[in-house]
């Protein structure tokens, strides 16, 4: 499976983007997709993830303001940010795994990487 993102960018605090992830494969319908942020200095972090059945989880700093969906006709992952803090600045990875039974946030789970896109609140 291969993951590309999109739709990262610059924009003022209080703004909205939206990245999405696409992927190869007809099997992404049935993985765990996660959108996780790694800010410079610091570990990456999960901030939201999907499983198969379109459940999803944010971590306590984007509960609110990010929306995870998923479009798997299209075979996309979407991440909606709005409310956009200079603390959500940060490159974002998304990535899949396909064990199931959990889909949690847990860097650590996920066997498939996207490259990244890279997002600036100023």
């Amino acid at each position: 499976v291969q993951l590309v993102e999109s739709g990262g960018g610059s924009v003022q605090a209080g703004g909205s983007l939206r990245l999405s992830c696409g992927a190869s494969g007809s099997i992404y319908g049935d993985a765990c997709v996660g959108w996780l942020r790694q800010a410079p200095g610091k570990e990456r972090e999960g901030v939201a993830a999907i499983d198969s059945d379109g459940i999803a989880s944010y971590a306590d700093s984007v509960k609110g303001r990010f929306t995870v969906s998923r479009d798997n006709a299209n075979n996309t992952v979407n991440l909606m940010m709005n409310s956009l803090k200079p603390e959500d600045t940060g490159m974002y990875y998304c990535a899949a795994h396909f064990t199931r039974g959990y889909c949690s946030r847990n860097r650590y789970d996920y066997n498939y990487w996207g490259q990244g896109t890279q997002v600036t609140v100023s």
